[in-house]
């Protein structure tokens, strides 16, 4: 090959991976980096986690079902090194997110955790499914017990159901972070902060002083540690 024709190959290439790049992000709210030594996916979870039902299309959702395929991808590749998680949720369905969260639970790869805006209700077990968690001082973590829209039969089948899905959250996040049972249970049913609700906000701080969240940080913070955390992985 010519030095031409080889200058020509080189100056064409970046602009194609910088389309390949935008594409992901439009389609599916991720980008896979390289600072020359490790490749980081980012991956973002956004709005609502939309579950079995879909939304209205004037919400900001997340759906599961692109989410669960893309984390496989991101555990058998060999050309990535670890995965950073950017939430800023409002909730969504149960079942969905605790499926999301079990699945960064287990995977091997380093995974970095960072809360931006709020991890609300569902989010919680999402930014604690990582290997490390961090929280920007300005965000905020809403903790509150199970809610269900729509017709609900007044039985006490229905109230133990309920009891039983709380108690799968609460044993989530309890495993997967430092704050106790006890703790994370009396904040879920706080009726003295939200004026129409129960339950407790917590600001960055608040979060890691309860030991729900590991560490104050923003993007430079939680990257260095998931570039730590492969370094030490290998």
């Amino acid at each position: 090959m010519s030095e031409q024709q080889n200058h020509t190959s080189e100056s064409v290439r970046p602009a194609s991976d910088l389309q390949q790049l935008l594409k992901d992000v439009v389609e599916n709210g991720s980008v896979t980096t390289n600072n020359g030594e490790h490749s980081v996916h980012c991956l973002t979870i956004i709005g609502q986690i939309e579950g079995h039902y879909a939304l209205p299309g004037d919400n900001k959702t997340t759906k599961y079902e692109h989410v669960l395929p893309q984390l496989v991808a991101i555990e058998e590749s060999q050309d990535i090194d670890g995965l950073l998680i950017l939430l800023n949720t409002v909730g969504g369905d149960i079942e969905a997110g605790l499926a999301l969260a079990e699945l960064i639970a287990g995977m091997t790869k380093p995974t970095v955790s960072l809360v931006l805006g709020g991890g609300h209700s569902i989010g919680v077990p999402l930014a604690v499914s990582a290997k490390r968690s961090f929280i920007a001082p300005s965000a905020t973590m809403t903790i509150h017990p199970v809610r269900v829209n729509g017709l609900v039969l007044g039985v006490p089948q229905a109230f133990a159901h309920f009891q039983r899905m709380q108690e799968r959250i609460i044993r989530f996040v309890t495993e997967h972070s430092r704050i106790a049972h006890d703790r994370f249970t009396k904040l879920c049913m706080n009726t003295d902060e939200m004026t129409t609700d129960v339950g407790t906000v917590l600001d960055g701080r608040e979060a890691v002083s309860v030991g729900l969240i590991d560490e104050i940080g923003s993007l430079s913070d939680a990257l260095h540690a998931l570039h730590d955390m492969i370094e030490g992985s290998r």
